[in-house]
């Protein structure tokens, strides 16, 4: 027993320490974009998929020492792809669609390890249960699920602060071989436990109906949705703070453990009633637009989210079969975790304008469990049940069509959803148009004819940008680079003979830019957009001799960590001039991330002055802050900026590729 529970509980911790691993080794690669998390969320599911149907094969197909057999095989082969650490021959060449890419890139490093340890589960309760006749596996499955969640909660408490990526990989590799160690031996000892597949005559246990089959399916991928749009909805409409992804999944995770532990931790009494009041709230939250504070927001979620999931997979628990079919049973729950991350992670993006997959999820996970429980709810019940459903859709279709009128333009890509639209009328003099990505302003730009180049939103007089642009050498013709182009407003303030350099990850926001607004095309400068990762396209291209490089690519207020780190300051100061003014934006409401640029700028012996710009509302000016880092004060001086350094902090450590933290710089 103790052999078994050890190979589980090392397997489930390792697939989920590997995530976060790989996602940070590669979210540099990608722009830093939350849809790299749910990229490979999508590509978790999907492996975790192959490895279900793995198990469910070789122990219903072949012979017990044949299936051990080929198993010791692969394990050990697979100790050849260690340690998990992808080469740079995978970076994006900036072009590429970000999903596929992503997805090969994990494919090619992680993808025979992680498939492996995907099989482990079901594959080792097979065993037991055959070893063993009398004990049921399933409460194994609650003890995968604990490593799971044990290893999701102490990654970024005590791995990451710890550990620098690459050490991380190599540590996690080692335990790897441990595991197959471990699984070796397990495999071993039950080569002659292991029986074949059950006779054709073996009545004792009935096959689960194709309907059955489909109900675990759709009770699974309805659970999957919920967790990828709450988590979506939570990063993107209640607070963009770049923890708030664990919340969910730790939801999700510990309800697999409560409803699958055998202690009767689900009951249908007193959950079902909960599930219609938690339908009821988040409808009510949404249809309403009610914003509370962004904790009760969140608890508000929160809570929803873990009775939904406790209502499917606690559904999935009552309705599990006879052990004998316990890898198929485990092969209809990963079909359908893989159902929902395609459908959050790859379709929509491409089939929505914007996020409804909450709305959807909600809509499934109420129809769903009424027909898991059709059978047993009497027909009063059941028309009440159909009526409050018919109700809830109507009511978030309603709140779909209203919450997405009055914009000009709404489209979405794997970058999130992207929107224009009017303030004013044309007859006041602050008509103007405004391009937001999820809840920040982006840029915003005056209509009337005599107003068009007029600066407005982050980059007012005062800021930290406008004063580095406006007092350094105006005496010659400026080399400006720029990072993110959003509506354009720092064209603004572009001169005859000036050159511009602007970096965007995101095509959709070039178009919507070169079409809905005009800074573009009344540029009087020469002016470049590049379209891809601003660091990967710099270390790409020889020195830009840039009289000011302007690092404003933050997406929401989520933090792009590979542009903060030294070695991606040593590459700015590479395209500087030896005179020039590296501008780093700041400004966000839930990190401080003054002394991580204080430390970048002391690794490299630079000298800093921290500009906060209270703003202007009259002018449309919004406040920011922003560091301007220099080789020497002098050159500060003469720009006219003679502000304070920035500030370091005791507990916040140098940044590099290897290492950052995000919990020590939470305001």
């Amino acid at each position: 027993m103790l052999l078994y529970a050890a190979t589980i509980f090392l397997s489930a911790f390792l697939l989920f320490q590997v995530q976060p691993i790989i996602a940070k080794i590669i979210l540099p690669w990608f722009g830093g974009s939350a849809a790299v998390w749910t990229t490979c969320m999508l590509f978790f599911q999907t492996a975790l998929l192959g490895g279900y149907l793995y198990s469910h094969t070789i122990t219903h197909r072949m012979r017990s020492r044949a299936q051990t057999t080929l198993h010791m095989i692969l394990l050990v082969a697979s100790l050849l792809v260690l340690p998990i650490l992808p080469p740079n021959a995978w970076k994006p060449s900036g072009e590429a669609n970000p999903t596929f890419g992503i997805l090969l890139l994990l494919a090619g490093t992680v993808g025979v390890p992680y498939l492996l340890l995907s099989t482990t589960g079901p594959l080792i309760q097979a065993w037991y249960a055959r070893a063993f006749p009398g004990a049921s596996p399933y409460r194994l499955f609650a003890l995968s699920n604990i490593g799971s969640m044990l290893a999701l909660l102490g990654y970024p408490v005590l791995v990451e602060p710890v550990l620098p990526t690459r050490e991380q990989a190599i540590v996690w590799s080692v335990a790897y071989a441990v595991f197959a160690a471990l699984c070796v031996t397990c495999a071993w000892k039950s080569r002659d436990l292991v029986s074949s597949a059950p006779a054709a005559s073996d009545t004792s246990a009935v096959g689960p109906p194709l309907s059955m089959r489909l109900l675990w399916i759709g009770l699974a991928a309805c659970a999957s949705v919920l967790l990828l749009a709450i988590t979506t909805h939570l990063t993107h409409d209640v607070a963009p703070i770049p923890f708030l992804w664990v919340i969910p999944l730790s939801i999700y995770m510990l309800s697999f453990i409560l409803t699958f532990d055998g202690t009767g931790w689900y009951r249908r009494g007193l959950f079902l009633p909960l599930l219609a009041v938690s339908l009821a709230a988040i409808t009510f939250t949404l249809t309403a637009d009610k914003s509370y504070t962004i904790p009760v927001d969140i608890a508000l979620y929160a809570v929803g989210l873990f009775v939904c999931c406790m209502a499917c997979h606690g559904e999935l628990s009552l309705l599990k079969p006879h052990p004998r079919y316990l890898t198929g049973f485990y092969l209809m729950i990963s079909i359908g975790g893989a159902v929902g991350g395609l459908l959050t992670g790859v379709i929509a993006p491409y089939v929505f304008p914007f996020y409804c997959e909450l709305q959807i999820g909600m809509l499934a996970c109420g129809g769903l469990v009424l027909a898991a429980n059709w059978g047993a709810v009497r027909l009063p019940l059941r028309l009440v049940s159909v009526a409050a459903c018919l109700v809830m859709a109507g009511a978030l279709t309603w709140q779909i069509v209203q919450s997405n009128k009055g914009y000009r333009f709404i489209g979405r890509n794997f970058y999130g959803v992207l929107q224009t639209h009017d303030y004013g009328t044309p007859q006041e003099p602050d008509y103007s148009r405004i391009m937001t990505h999820g809840l920040i302003n982006h840029g915003e730009q005056y209509l009337l004819p005599g107003r068009r180049r007029e600066t407005t939103s982050y980059f007012g007089p005062g800021s930290g940008v406008a004063r580095a642009v406006l007092g350094n050498r105006r005496d010659r013709p400026q080399k400006v680079g720029i990072t993110g182009l959003g509506a354009g407003v720092m064209i603004t303030y572009a001169r005859p003979g000036d050159h511009y350099r602007i970096y965007e990850i995101n095509p959709m926001v070039i178009d919507v830019a070169k079409r809905d607004f005009s800074f573009i095309q009344d540029c009087p400068a020469k002016l470049d957009l590049i379209l891809g990762d601003a660091r990967l396209s710099l270390e790409r291209e020889p020195p830009q001799n840039y009289d000011i490089l302007h690092m404003d690519a933050f997406s929401s207020d989520s933090v792009p960590v590979h542009l903060l780190t030294r070695e991606a300051f040593q590459l700015y100061f590479r395209h500087l001039k030896p005179d020039g003014i590296l501008v780093m934006h700041i400004s966000n409401r839930y990190l401080n991330m003054e002394p991580v640029v204080a430390r970048a700028a002391e690794a490299l012996g630079k000298v800093t002055a921290l500009v906060n710009y209270e703003g202007d509302d009259e002018r449309d000016f919004y406040p920011t802050t922003m560091v301007l880092v220099a080789s020497d004060r002098s050159i500060l001086q003469r720009a006219g900026v003679a502000d304070a350094p920035a500030r370091t902090k005791a507990t916040v450590r140098l940044w590099t590729d290897d290492y950052s933290n995000l919990f020590r710089i939470l305001k």
